[in-house]
């Protein structure tokens, strides 16, 4: 979770997820007012927002109502329908519901499917200007977990997942969730510091609903991914933690815990994590003076696991190792046509991803805590606008692909459920019954309103943790 930890903090987060969501719900909603003029079909009223309109406007030649609303968190493209209303004799040829069915199915695609072609759009850009990306390498490898059983080992390189080749850190995640949820088994291609290649298979087994809990899969599965180690000195002590009450200070260097040896502050995390709310003894250098100090060690909660911390962050002096940027970093950067494909395949590969762990969430082999709300959502756009225009337009195109595989989903209120009633249409050769109509819509908002909660619910509950 990236929690805002300052009320400026907040601010931004609030407004980056206003600025996000106003922008995607604009592109979704004008995919459906574009294509709706486009086929002749009579657009009332384009809203971004819902309830009290901010801002209002009426031109052009069908005196359309444009309006920007209090509540951002959707919008509405009001059409001309027989079913809302009397619509004037001189009219009906441009009313949605007297449409053949293939228009209607064109207007109700059109939404997701600007979202779609604004992914593309977004990556394109990143993929124009370059994106750099992290290198899958291994870190510790925690023993006795199912990395260590696997015969994973510190600084492999993840060079394919269930045979898909993984050159970003971005890749190798997503291809372990994939596969960690397809039968509880990752199968893994792995590059070690000596240059030669190992096929592994991590056994998750039934832990795929743990593994899938937010912050839990590297923990899980028992590794972490690589980064250079630094030393257990202290540039500075967390606020009510287990190392001020010790009397720990800016500048102690850590040299030992209960007697082992610390190298460096991998190792300090590793002697200290397995160990909450445990009395030990430290043994650091401060001024050139070497002390013993007892301390009670502290601990975190994430994806239900409880770890042992102390509440000191290290100085940023990275010891030196014979690495270079190119084996950490690759650079994702293309010519402005190649950068097309590119995007398209990002944007297609992304959105395949979102369905399958849809319906694994359905069957019940992704936890349900997988499922964030606005919360979560405000606080990674907020997170992104402070890393910079990259990492937030990565996310905004994410975003925008969840909007759009979402909305097809056949959920009565959503455009997926609209699409599914014209084609039903089309198979009886007649409308479906208002009635199935109202009840569909009743079944459709109980399901939101369940969705929204739970979502609401795991926001508030990783703050809580």
């Amino acid at each position: 979770m990236i929690s805002p930890s300052s009320p400026l903090e907040w601010l931004i987060s609030a407004l980056a997820f206003i600025v996000a969501i106003g922008v995607l719900v604009a592109v979704h909603e004008f995919g459906h007012y574009w294509v709706a003029r486009r086929l002749g079909i009579k657009v009332l009223r384009f809203s971004i927002g819902f309830g009290k309109p901010l801002w209002q406007h009426t031109g052009g030649k069908d005196n359309v109502e444009y309006a920007i609303a209090a509540i951002p968190l959707g919008g509405y493209v009001k059409l001309l329908d027989e079913r809302e209303g009397d619509v004037p004799a001189e009219e009906l040829p441009r009313a949605f519901n007297r449409q053949p069915v293939w228009k209607r199915i064109a207007v109700l695609l059109a939404g997701p499917l600007f979202n779609l072609i604004f992914a593309v759009f977004l990556y394109w850009i990143l993929f124009t200007a370059g994106v750099p990306a992290l290198r899958p390498l291994i870190g510790e490898v925690t023993p006795d977990s199912i990395a260590a059983r696997a015969g994973l080992r510190y600084e492999d390189q993840i060079i394919a997942v269930a045979g898909k080749p993984t050159e970003t850190l971005e890749a190798a995640t997503l291809g372990i969730i994939e596969d960690v949820t397809d039968d509880g088994t990752i199968q893994m291609r792995v590059r070690g510091v000596d240059g030669g290649e190992r096929d592994l298979a991590l056994v998750a087994g039934d832990r795929t609903r743990e593994l899938t809990q937010p912050e839990a899969l590297f923990p899980g599965l028992g590794f972490d991914i690589w980064q250079p180690k630094v030393p257990a000195k202290v540039a500075k002590v967390m606020d009510d933690s287990a190392a001020l009450r010790a009397g720990v200070k800016t500048g102690d260097e850590i040299l030992k815990v209960d007697g082992k040896a610390i190298v460096d502050f991998s190792e300090l995390k590793a002697q200290v994590g397995p160990r909450p709310g445990q009395n030990v003894l430290i043994e650091i250098r401060r001024d050139g003076q070497v002390m013993t100090l007892p301390i009670t060690i502290g601990e975190s909660t994430t994806g239900g696991r409880r770890t042992g911390m102390i509440g000191v962050v290290p100085v940023n002096e990275p010891i030196a190792t014979g690495r270079t940027t190119e084996d950490l970093f690759t650079l994702q950067k293309y010519g402005v046509f190649a950068a097309v494909g590119e995007a398209a395949t990002k944007t297609w590969d992304t959105s395949l991803f979102t369905l399958r762990i849809v319906g694994r969430i359905v069957t019940g082999n992704v936890s349900l805590k997988a499922i964030s709300g606005p919360i979560s959502i405000a606080e990674t756009t907020g997170f992104a606008v402070r890393q910079g225009w990259r990492i937030f337009l990565s996310t905004l195109a994410l975003i925008s692909i969840s909007l759009g595989v979402l909305n097809l989903m056949p959920i009565p209120i959503l455009d997926g459920g609209q699409i599914v009633y014209q084609l039903a249409e089309l198979v009886k050769g007649r409308p479906v019954s208002e009635r199935a109509q109202l009840l569909g819509q009743q079944i459709g908002i109980a399901m939101l309103i369940l969705m929204m909660t739970l979502a609401f619910y795991n926001d508030i509950a990783r703050h809580l943790q």
